[in-house]
């Protein structure tokens, strides 16, 4: 029976997206702490949606691992110890240096003119952000840095390396907002790693870009310590 009313498909799935993208953004800024137990009536209180949208929701982040499934059929947020920063890091290194191996082998003109926009729109968001760092400018600054991740493995025909790279930069996104929250980021240093990182790449220097890559995620998220 065709039913004339009631949400079609697609607009379920365009809630879900939306209140991942909302609860997503509160567990990398802390609005939504490490471990914290997220319950259902309570999300929807804060962030909208119906009982399914909501638990779909759920599920999507929690096969990003920004949350988790727990025993009692619930869902909290993930941890962020330093055991996870450093397992993140490990998975962020083979996953943005393999994709980026690959794309400097297969990468046309077109590859290189996304790098280069992307690596100007990075130039930019950073200047914005130490005028002006509020919530706003981070995130455009965090995307920033997400969308130059995505278009250096942009050509290593490969979807699912590049979707793993992205769950991984998400599980990230926490860490480096804190750095940023704090006052932690050397914007000098990065821009110096920005510009010859963006040379190497250009030059198809793969011992030099794969080098100036891992050192520019290991700083990102501070885990030179580590």
């Amino acid at each position: 029976m065709m039913v004339l009313f009631g949400k079609s498909k697609k607009t379920e799935e365009t809630v879900v997206a939306m209140l991942a993208s909302a609860i997503r953004r509160d567990i990398s800024f802390a609005v939504l702490a490490p471990d914290q137990k997220l319950k259902i009536d309570q999300l929807r209180q804060s962030y909208g949606g119906s009982n399914h949208s909501m638990r779909e929701c759920l599920r999507m982040l929690a096969a990003e691992g920004m949350v988790e499934a727990t025993s009692q059929r619930g869902f909290r947020v993930t941890s962020a110890t330093e055991e996870d920063l450093r397992d993140i890091l490990l998975m962020r290194l083979e996953c943005e240096k393999l994709g980026l191996e690959r794309s400097m082998k297969a990468g046309d003109i077109a590859w290189e003119t996304r790098v280069v926009a992307a690596f100007h729109a990075l130039s930019r968001a950073e200047a914005e952000v130490q005028a002006s760092p509020d919530d706003l400018t981070a995130l455009t600054w965090d995307e920033a840095c997400h969308t130059l991740s995505s278009a250096l493995i942009s050509a290593s025909d490969s979807p699912r390396l590049m979707a793993m790279a992205d769950q991984f930069y998400n599980q990230s996104r926490r860490f480096r907002l804190a750095r940023l929250r704090e006052g932690r980021i050397d914007f000098t240093a990065r821009s110096d790693r920005a510009r010859a990182l963006q040379e190497a790449v250009l030059a198809r220097n793969s011992a030099a870009a794969l080098h100036l890559l891992e050192q520019d995620i290991i700083e990102d998220l501070g885990a030179s310590h580590l």
